[in-house]
């Protein structure tokens, strides 16, 4: 049997795809950044920058236009060559946004037809082993439904946690109708690592709520009790009792890995009237990573992060460096960390405005630019890559499933290993279902 013998560097093709004006416009990254039109180069360019993973996924929207209705033309040819190249991705399904006849994320119907949409892939794809089903949960419902910014366009905590509790549902639905297919699956919960920082004592309160509902997303998602204020939170703002008991009865945490995001713009300071704005980077990553960590005591992986390249062109560089010294400090530490990733590939475009306004501006934030000429940060972290490849070693990971590459998906040991995790579920789920009907 072979597990992957390496630290998972990774990479990512940005495809983020929200609603603005109303759901009048769609945010298509891959559509501004030309990944439709140089797909091919973009995955060259993932393996001639060293690294083994990539976190990609369909267009969404696109793949399922109607209710069980599927275009995969696209999705066909860009995975077989994904797999021809012996790139590993890991698969996000769902990025920021939902076809339109869904609508947003206040639709009560997102979780099941989602979770239709995620069985459909894991069928078509079954050497895809590697999910992030849904993208930056709590991100996804603050833009969308605090901030007003995507999709329903919505302020307030009542659409807030109504976001929030469909798009976890879809993530948790999502993972069981994929591990139905595919039973030794792993999820890599993508999700932001914020931290809020009290400008003052009048504004510790504040601060220490915030700190409590950056949480909710993986709380959530992985069956972890909310603190009492976070529960009156939650149900004073539409969760009833019983959608708060399907996330503590259906924990999957067993399968995932916790990805965490990292960016300058990830620390906030709070005033005392509640509001915030940016603290540029205080903690840094170590040491926020640490606090996840200790709350969910999973295998870890940096799942994104990235700066503008600067008007001396050296920002992305130091960046990088300072973002890999503090992975080795969070790996040092004691900490199971088993993956990096620079997101992403290319530039991007109108992340300046949070994709808020289509403006067309370019943000030089990519391992390439847009022409596909290879930036200082692409060439430094080629170099770490080369580095560092050799010295870690695969110790990923504590996981209790192995990382079986696609190449591998058919061979004996790999058909005989899911077959022992089908019935290790079966197990699982009969004996969830007898402790149901003696304890009504």
């Amino acid at each position: 049997m072979a597990v992957a013998p390496f630290f998972m560097f990774a990479t990512g093709i940005e495809n983020s795809q929200p609603t603005i004006h109303g759901g009048a416009t769609r945010v298509d990254e891959m559509e501004k950044c030309g990944h439709y039109e140089h797909w091919r180069e973009d995955f060259a360019l993932v393996s001639e920058i060293g690294v083994k993973m990539l976190r990609y996924g369909p267009p969404y929207y696109r793949v399922n236009p109607a209710a069980d209705r599927y275009d995969w033309s696209f999705t066909d040819e860009a995975f077989e060559e994904i797999r021809r190249l012996g790139i590993v991705p890991i698969v996000d399904l769902c990025h920021f946004g939902v076809p339109d006849w869904i609508g947003n994320f206040q639709n009560p119907d997102f979780p099941g037809a989602f979770a239709k949409y995620a069985r459909a892939f894991a069928e078509r794809y079954p050497w895809v082993q590697l999910y992030t089903p849904v993208n930056e949960m709590f991100i996804c419902a603050t833009f969308s439904a605090a901030y007003g910014w995507w999709n329903e366009q919505l302020t307030g905590d009542g659409p807030f946690v109504t976001a929030l509790k469909t798009i976890v549902k879809a993530n948790v639905l999502a993972m069981h109708a994929i591990l139905d297919v595919r039973p030794d699956a792993i999820f890599v919960q993508s999700e932001s690592s914020e931290y809020f920082h009290a400008e003052g004592p009048s504004a510790i309160a504040h601060a220490e709520t915030m700190n409590s509902r950056r949480f909710l997303s993986l709380d959530l998602n992985y069956g972890i009790r909310v603190n009492s204020d976070m529960y009156e939170f939650l149900l004073d703002n539409g969760m009833t009792r019983a959608e708060y008991a399907f996330f503590m009865n259906n924990t999957l945490k067993h399968h995932c890995i916790m990805g965490n995001d990292y960016y300058v713009t990830n620390e906030h300071r709070v005033m005392a009237d509640g509001s915030t704005r940016a603290a540029m980077e205080v903690f840094g990553y170590n040491e926020i990573t640490r606090q996840y960590y200790d709350r969910y005591r999973l295998p870890v992986m940096h799942t994104e992060t990235n700066i503008s390249q600067g008007k001396l062109g050296d920002e992305a560089v130091n960046w990088l460096w300072k973002q890999w010294a503090n992975v080795l400090r969070v790996r040092n530490s004691g900490v199971p960390i088993v993956g990096f990733t620079w997101y992403s590939l290319t530039d991007q475009v109108d992340w300046d405005t949070a994709l808020r306004e289509p403006n067309g501006r370019v943000n030089p934030l990519g391992l390439y630019d847009l022409d596909r000429k290879i930036r200082p940060v692409g060439r430094a972290y080629r170099k770490l890559i080369e580095d560092w490849n050799t010295v870690l070693p695969a110790q990923s990971v504590c996981l209790g499933v192995p990382l079986v590459m696609p190449e591998s998906t058919d061979d004996q040991w790999a058909v005989e290993r899911r077959e022992q995790f089908r019935e290790q579920r079966e197990a699982r789920r009969r004996a969830n279902e007898g402790a149901v009907s003696t304890n009504p």
